[in-house]
């Protein structure tokens, strides 16, 4: 029982390891924690920051990013809010598919030295899983008819409390 007791906490704490921290629309707690944070930059005009935890998608990421700016522009009284500009900074996939090594090694013995070649291979089975991704976005607000190439505030966001992004967050109409 003893000897089945510490491997089986072995794979356990591995697991643990192995567990991404889930991503959920919250206020930031620290600078580079994970959550939203703005930056007002003048009336009706925000810089909009949401800091993902390692696993998320680029794409979870500017959903919250956009979720934020929709409940700014509605705690402030807005009724649409417009990107002039956007930045994601996303890692790249950290298994992003088949890979090949090659390590050569060698050791001397006195009179008899031997070298060494090793290839090896290896394939992601899995998903990829990314980094931590950043969304940056700088949101213009106003009230009255939407512009042509603005969000709707007031439509068609959903508001998730944990778990992955919904689709389809913003509506353009």
């Amino acid at each position: 029982m003893k000897r089945l007791l510490l491997p089986a906490l072995a794979v356990l704490s591995l697991t643990a390891c192995a567990t991404p921290q889930p991503t959920l629309y919250q206020p930031a707690a620290a600078p580079n924690g994970v959550g939203y944070s703005e930056y007002r930059i003048e009336p009706g005009r925000y810089r909009v920051t949401f800091q993902g935890a390692p696993g998320a998608s680029p794409q979870q990421i500017m959903d919250y990013a956009l979720i934020r700016a929709a409940d700014l522009a509605l705690a402030d009284g807005y009724d649409w809010f417009r990107i002039s500009d956007r930045l994601v900074r996303a890692s790249s996939p950290d298994n992003p598919g088949p890979r090949i090594s090659l390590g050569v090694g060698g050791m001397d013995f006195g009179r008899h030295s031997s070298v060494g070649l090793g290839v090896g291979t290896g394939f992601n089975l899995g998903q990829p899983t990314y980094g931590a991704s950043v969304a940056t976005l700088e949101v213009f607000m106003g009230r009255g008819p939407k512009p042509e190439f603005g969000w709707n505030a007031r439509r068609g966001y959903l508001r998730p409390i944990q778990g992955p992004a919904t689709q389809g967050t913003g509506s353009r109409s």
